[in-house]
């Protein structure tokens, strides 16, 4: 589907120039001859972009205009045009919100510079924002541990401030998520929050996705695209895996976080941009500078303030509520009801989760959608828990192979396994759990103490 432009202009010569030209390009067009019609068109004609003239007579004005538009449709950028413009307009459209200013006569070259570059961004902020919400960045840090309380509490005073951060964590921990906290607590929080997953860009294409080019910058360059560094300007720039970056880009990214200036490939003239960098690695980046393969001096830099994020394994404490927190999202997708019964949630409870937060998620959404009723039992639990081929998740030796295991430890997961099913079939009675495992509700409640299971504090958990 072609982007939709609202062209606003009291000149229709202007109008059907402009709109000529973007329909040539492949673009939908829309118009209004003034303020007033521009709002009633905003509805109808749902525009991906604005076009919008600075002097409507009789009025009112491309500034009153842009207020009005921003608070209507905030996340539709809008490109300002004027023949008559001063600095004072530009800089007061520019704090409303506009993307860019145009001075008239227009060229069809900055008109679609502009307006690709506008597209670009909404681009880039409606992605971040179906990842922010697929992830649950609305409420992010679930949990109740003294880790968590402790990284809450931290973010707390690093957010307001404008340093950068390094967080560091396994795979899984979430380290998108606390960064995009710090942003939401920031002075920033209105402007963008543009992530960069710096190993899954290819190392020839880095300096084009972080900096941006020119058109004929390389082959198939195509036209003028924007950076991740332009497109965060006066918001924050979330550098994923940043210990996966090539020695060239290490050297360039130094270089900005020294200067604040950039430069697009194939391009001559320096841009200044403000932005906050957060980055994240899951690799020992110290140990990486000592062995060369990470720049010391970048290092430096990026480590203002560390964060670090504690794997799942050591806060079980956050398995139960993060379970009901992913089931609650699950079940407002699939519009039904989806609990986990105090058995199942003993299951999760104990398992190591190697894959941390992004995998209990998985196998939440799993079980959700295949689970038969409204209620996951500990036996559903148990089908889908991963297996490393030798060795059950719960840690018993499957299918006749052998690897080492302390007696003991097999011996208290198993218990653990029996425990859980038994709350599950009991539908999270203790006494009726005990029965069913020809004992009496004292010795459970010491056998589960010494595993580190929880009373269930009702059937959902």
């Amino acid at each position: 589907m072609s982007p939709r432009i609202l062209i606003v202009d009291d000149e229709a010569n202007i109008r059907k120039m402009v709109g000529a030209l973007l329909q040539a390009e492949g673009f939908e067009t829309a118009e209004a001859a003034g303020g007033h019609a521009a709002l009633v068109t905003l509805e109808s004609a749902a525009p991906d972009a604005i076009l919008l003239d600075l002097m409507m007579p009789p009025g009112p004005d491309g500034l009153a205009t842009l207020a009005e538009l921003k608070q209507r449709a905030p996340d539709v950028p809008v490109v300002m045009m004027s023949g008559k413009a001063n600095l004072a307009d530009a800089v007061r459209a520019t704090k409303l919100g506009a993307f860019q200013f145009l001075e008239k006569p227009l060229t069809p070259e900055g008109v679609l510079v502009a307006l690709r570059g506008a597209l670009e961004l909404s681009r880039t902020r409606a992605e971040n924002r179906r990842l922010h919400e697929a992830l649950g960045h609305a409420d992010p840090l679930v949990g109740g541990s003294q880790a968590m309380d402790e990284l809450r509490a931290l973010i707390a005073r690093i957010a307001p401030t404008e340093a950068r951060v390094l967080i560091t964590g396994e795979s899984g921990t979430g380290k998108e998520l606390v960064a995009s906290a710090i942003h939401r607590q920031s002075a920033r929080a209105a402007k963008p929050f543009v992530c960069v997953n710096s190993a899954a860009i290819p190392k020839d294409l880095v300096e084009s996705e972080m900096f941006g080019h020119e058109k004929g910058a390389f082959t198939g360059a195509t036209e003028r695209r924007l950076g991740r560094f332009e497109l965060a300007d006066g918001g924050t720039l979330f550098l994923d895996e940043v210990g996966d970056l090539g020695p060239d880009a290490q050297a360039k990214l130094l270089r900005v976080l020294e200067t604040g200036v950039i430069e697009r490939l194939g391009g001559e003239k320096p841009i200044t941009v403000n932005v906050r960098v957060i980055a994240a690695t899951n690799q020992d980046l110290t140990r990486a500078s000592q062995e060369g393969h990470f720049r010391d001096d970048l290092l430096f830099r990026l480590n203002v303030i560390p964060v670090r994020i504690a794997p799942l394994r050591e806060r079980p404490d956050d398995i139960p509520p993060l379970v009901r927190h992913f089931a609650a999202r699950q079940a407002a997708r699939l519009a039904r009801v989806v609990e986990f019964d105090a058995g199942a949630l003993q299951l999760l409870a104990v398992y190591p989760w190697p894959g941390n937060v992004r995998e209990l998620a998985n196998i939440v959404e799993r079980l959700a959608i295949l689970a038969a009723h409204d209620t996951i039992t500990a036996e559903e639990v148990a089908q889908v828990l991963p297996t490393d081929g030798t060795r059950s998740s719960l840690g018993a030796p499957t299918d006749g192979a052998w690897a080492d295991i302390a007696l003991s430890d097999a011996l208290d997961q198993y218990e653990r396994t029996l425990i859980a099913r038994a709350l599950s079939a009991a539908q999270g009675n203790v006494a009726e759990a005990a029965r069913r495992l020809s004992t009496d509700r004292a010795n459970l409640y010491r056998r589960m103490r010494r595993l580190g299971l929880e009373p269930p504090r009702n059937m959902a958990g």
